[in-house]
């Protein structure tokens, strides 16, 4: 081998070692951000309670964790490719992956990727298909306005100047406005079941080129509300019939003006629910807001129930419901024996608990 030779392998050597280097020293940057968040979490449950992170604080570096890992394993698949082509051996091993099932109702759009070229190397002709590989990858279409353009051709008679007709224009939650129903609704879930807020939304759209401010967003949520009081009000005929209920609250932080910070509410939930004890009506969960968690605020959003049971937690406010006169008599509270006095805990956790038998 001649001296230029020996230098390209040389300088090739030196080039894939330096790419090797650089991997490694990703590898050992995602090491140290996993041990960082190692004591972060020691220190969580062993260190001083001034130390301590609220559950809340916790989720991030949870979440840090989670994608240094996958800092982590790219850099060290593509540490084993660099050293494999530095060494020249064989194809890489196949990385383990936890794909999960893809739910069956998601549209499937099928590319096949064949071969540059289907000839047998010996020169036999064309190579027969005897299998395939098949794999699916979830993908997602990014959220994309468009504009609805609703014509409505206006006719008249040429005969006569009487004889005139038009189509009446629907009805819409904002009449004259740009939001569509569905529009409206995708804001609402995005407000109250994502927890954003009107004005990252409004910023949403600004990315778009569509300027509406958080106040335009909270007057079409507000329409779209009272619009929904009848379905509302249906939902509670159905659970003031029900024989038995459960009601539980739930703190939630509440922004207290003039404070600069937050002060505490709570969400009482009322909930109907027999399907696992035989029962036919549909569940039911209606939740009521109120700035304190006294007794008399489940006196007042349970004025004209009908039922029974009140299944509850062993919160004192709820006993004044056994000493009210109403139209079925005194409520009787329910708990549950296995556990004693049920903790107070969130809506989540209790909601759908089964088991509860009547205590008196």
């Amino acid at each position: 081998m001649d001296a230029a030779a020996l230098a390209r392998e040389n300088a090739l050597l030196k080039a894939r070692l330096a790419e090797v280097e650089a991997v490694l020293t990703e590898v050992q940057e995602a090491n140290r951000r996993l041990e960082d968040i190692v004591r972060t979490a020691q220190r969580e449950k062993f260190g001083k309670s001034s130390e301590k992170l609220s559950p809340d604080q916790f989720n991030l570096p949870l979440e840090d964790a989670e994608l240094a890992q996958g800092v982590l394993e790219a850099a060290q698949e593509k540490a084993e490719a660099a050293l494999r082509a530095a060494k020249g051996t064989g194809a890489p091993r196949k990385p383990r992956r936890n794909r999960g099932n893809l739910p069956p109702h998601l549209p499937r759009i099928e590319r096949v990727i064949e071969p540059a070229s289907i000839l047998c190397p010996c020169g036999c002709g064309e190579m027969a298909r005897i299998g395939e590989d098949v794999s699916e990858r979830l993908d997602v279409i990014p959220a994309r306005f468009r504009v609805l353009v609703t014509r409505r051709p206006k006719y008249a008679c040429r005969r006569c100047s009487q004889g005139m007709g038009q189509a009446h224009a629907p009805e819409h939650v904002v009449p004259g406005g740009l939001p569509t129903e569905q529009l409206i609704a995708w804001i609402m879930v995005s407000k109250f079941g994502d927890h954003l807020p009107f004005y990252r939304q409004a910023g949403i759209f600004k990315r778009q080129g569509i300027d509406l401010d958080r106040g335009t967003l909270g007057n079409w949520v507000g329409r779209a509300c009272f619009h929904l009081l009848p379905i509302i009000r249906h939902m509670q005929a159905h659970l003031r019939r029900a024989d038995r209920i459960f009601v539980d609250e739930t703190r939630a932080p509440v922004l207290d003006p003039g404070r600069k910070t937050t002060k505490s509410g709570y969400f009482w939930a009322v909930v109907s629910d027999d399907r696992g004890h035989g029962g036919v009506g549909p569940p039911i969960v209606l939740f009521h807001y109120a700035p304190g968690r006294g007794k008399e605020h489940p006196l007042n959003f349970l004025a004209g129930y009908r039922g029974r049971f009140l299944q509850c937690d062993a919160y004192q406010a709820y006993n004044a419901m056994t000493e009210i006169a109403r139209e079925g008599g005194p409520w009787r509270l329910a708990t549950n024996p296995v556990r004693g006095r049920v903790p107070h805990g969130s809506i989540l956790s209790d909601i759908f608990y089964r088991g509860w038998v009547s205590s008196q």
